[in-house]
């Protein structure tokens, strides 16, 4: 695939890239502080709530940016390295332009950029990410807590999750490779990096929650960038970078659902989020989508910290939203294409090369012949699912051949096999 100056060239520049990166704290940056959410919710509870006033520091990223452009102009796109560089440079360049624009309505359109719309189609010219939400929403809805097993009702402290993650993970890694820490700023019930899970201090967590920060954070976020991390040429790998941020969502996802780890009230979760960020780009404020997610059913705190993630970074009168969770839908239905894709191909090995580190399923396919012939590295560690090809193959061989039939030509009457 080159020469092995053509790899040096390229190793140099994404040195280059990454200790520019990782100035650019794009999450952390656009987060609320968590000192917000009481007052907001005493002002609710006396019937005169307010709109959050939220400060952003101003930020400066017009160095970072020139360098990012140089990066992109000097990285060779005929090359897959190339390619790969070029395109995260321009990709980190818009993120900077979102953070020099906190708390204006100017962050929208670079949000968008970023992480797509709702009403964007999903992979294959379908239905919209918003239609997609709104099914799940329809179907959640129509379930009652009667399909609740005990022990999903049973409630799990922040204490003992710390100590029933930490053991797992050490378990996996066969050692210390990741902290599970408490944290009592954090507005969200869970955070995840490459080498510690934060969880709220006093959240409440059950069953499903312990399977999915276990499947989802740890065995996807925190395990791509651990491998990431390995790469002997493109160490920015190890970086959430906003255009991996689909995919990377998407295979999280999707390792809930195939490990069993998620329900059809997490699908609902994801979506709500989805049809709140298009109520916000149509005008909502803060207030009418704290209300909308309080009227779907999440309580006070839980519709704060919902509400908050679609305003993040942008004003909270209307008009403007942070579209980061429009991905997580486009992404799951983007990797388990996939996936099936890769099956029918006789590529499966391309789904375990997802895990070398965070890329597009764009970029596995282009980095293809370097992952054969060494210049990237292959997963040093990778989920039980994954390393299980045979068991991941018959899951999707299934799932290729069901789609074969048509619900729509199958009646209302009672179902028999025969229909079928």
């Amino acid at each position: 695939m080159g020469s092995t100056d053509d790899t040096a060239h390229h190793a140099a520049l994404d040195a280059r890239m990454v200790k520019v990166a990782r100035g650019i704290k794009l999450l952390s940056l656009v987060s609320w502080p968590a000192s917000l959410q009481a007052p907001f919710l005493e002002a609710w509870r006396r019937g005169q709530p307010r709109l959050p006033q939220v400060e952003y520091a101003p930020q400066d990223f017009s160095a970072a940016r020139r360098e990012l452009d140089a990066i992109a102009n000097e990285a060779d796109e005929a090359h897959p390295l190339g390619r790969y560089i070029a395109a995260s440079a321009r990709n980190w360049a818009i993120a900077a332009e979102l953070l020099d624009a906190l708390g204006t309505p100017a962050v929208t359109q670079h949000s968008i950029r970023l992480f797509g719309r709702p009403d964007e189609p999903l992979p294959g010219n379908g239905p919209s990410t918003r239609d997609a939400a709104r099914h799940f929403i329809g179907i959640a809805s129509e379930l009652d807590g009667e399909l609740l097993a005990p022990s999903e009702t049973v409630p799990i402290s922040a204490i003992s999750l710390q100590l029933q993650l930490q053991t797992a993970l050490d378990d996996f890694f066969n050692g210390r490779m990741i902290t599970v820490e408490l944290d009592p700023d954090l507005i969200a019930k869970a955070a995840a990096g490459a080498t510690r899970i934060r969880l709220r201090s006093g959240a409440v967590f059950n069953d499903y929650d312990r399977d999915q920060l276990l499947q989802h954070e740890a065995f996807v976020h925190s395990l791509t960038a651990l491998n990431g991390r390995e790469q002997p040429v493109l160490r920015s790998m190890e970086l959430p970078s906003p255009r991996t941020t689909a995919t990377q969502e998407g295979l999280a996802t999707f390792a809930e659902q195939i490990t069993g780890a998620t329900d059809i009230q997490r699908m609902k979760r994801v979506s709500l989020r989805i049809e709140a960020v298009a109520m916000a780009l149509e005008g909502a404020d803060f207030i009418q989508v704290f209300k909308y997610f309080l009227d779907a059913g999440q309580n006070e705190v839980e519709s704060f910290s919902s509400a908050q993630r679609v305003f993040r970074g942008v004003p909270v009168n209307g008009g403007a939203a942070f579209t980061k969770d429009t991905v997580y839908l486009r992404g799951l239905i983007g990797v388990h294409t996939f996936f099936r894709w890769a099956l029918r191909q006789d590529r499966l090995r391309l789904c375990r090369m997802l895990f070398a580190g965070k890329m597009t399923v764009e970029d596995v396919q282009d980095l293809e012949p370097l992952f054969a012939d060494g210049t990237l590295a292959a997963p040093r560690w990778l989920p039980h699912w994954v390393a299980r090809a045979n068991g991941l193959a018959g899951v999707l061989a299934f799932s290729l051949f069901a789609n074969r039939i048509r619900l729509d030509r199958i009646t209302d009457q009672p179902l028999r096999l025969a229909d079928v």
